[in-house]
């Protein structure tokens, strides 16, 4: 067992490949953060519920293994009105810093991301996405509002392709690599979805993080959907990214 605190989670996360399971337990400061920042990812859900808009939460704040680093990234899982998004947020106190249209590559759904603070955004597509893309938050581990009310924490992969598997006491983690069907079906997601995420990270670890597609800033008065016509516009990529699933 080994007695975890937030620094020694806040470094850098790089893939790892070692097997044995090792358990972590965490100190009253990180359970603490936990509830803060699940508290604050309510709030923003708990909004959107208000305009029948429903949301989920994914990564350490669904795990549980949060860090001072750790964002407070809320998703919406569908194609949604950007007007009934950003008006329900308003009404909530929440106003956007900045709002953009994020592309990952050609191949991927464009996002629309209203950032809300440095470490808190809501997101939703502005195509359909693949299944490998929805499966993406799953991987990571993703809760929705009534896990956060009941106090849950789910099973998820971190950055470091290590399975975080949430304790009593803290989580208990292992490495996926190798191990790609056992966790497909235990995240209840399909085999090429691990795959591609073990093979997206341990490239970004040996070339270096890599650009996006495409990222824009939207203007005062522009609306998403209105910059995505734009972009269509101007782009034959996006147009036909348009046209798939």
């Amino acid at each position: 067992m080994i007695y975890s605190s937030i620094e020694e989670t806040a470094m850098t996360k790089k893939p790892e490949r070692h097997l044995e399971h090792q358990e972590l337990l965490y100190d009253a400061e990180r359970w603490r953060l936990l509830e803060e920042l699940r508290q604050k990812a309510m709030r923003i859900m708990n909004a959107l519920k208000d305009s029948h808009i429903e949301a989920i939460t994914h990564g350490s704040i669904a795990r549980g293994d949060v860090n001072r680093k750790s964002d407070i990234d809320v998703f919406i899982p569908y194609q949604a009105s950007s007007f009934l998004v950003e008006t329900a947020l308003e009404k909530a106190g929440m106003v956007a810093n900045r709002r953009l249209v994020v592309q990952a590559t050609p191949n991927y759904a464009m996002k629309a991301y209203i950032e809300i603070d440095e470490c808190t955004s809501v997101s939703f597509p502005l195509m359909k996405m693949r299944r490998v893309e929805r499966e993406f938050y799953r991987f990571g581990g993703e809760a929705a509002l009534q896990n956060l009310r009941d106090d849950i924490r789910v099973c998820g992969v971190d950055k470091r392709l290590m399975l975080i598997e949430p304790t009593e006491r803290g989580h208990r983690e292992s490495t996926i690599v190798g191990r790609e069907e056992h966790v497909a079906k235990l995240l209840g997601i399909s085999v090429e979805t691990v795959l591609d995420r073990v093979h997206t990270l341990l490239r970004r670890d040996e070339v270096g993080r890599t650009g996006v597609f495409i990222e824009r800033e939207l203007t005062d008065g522009e609306t998403f959907e209105m910059a995505l016509k734009r972009l269509a516009d101007e782009n034959p990529a996006v147009r036909r990214r348009l046209k798939t699933v």
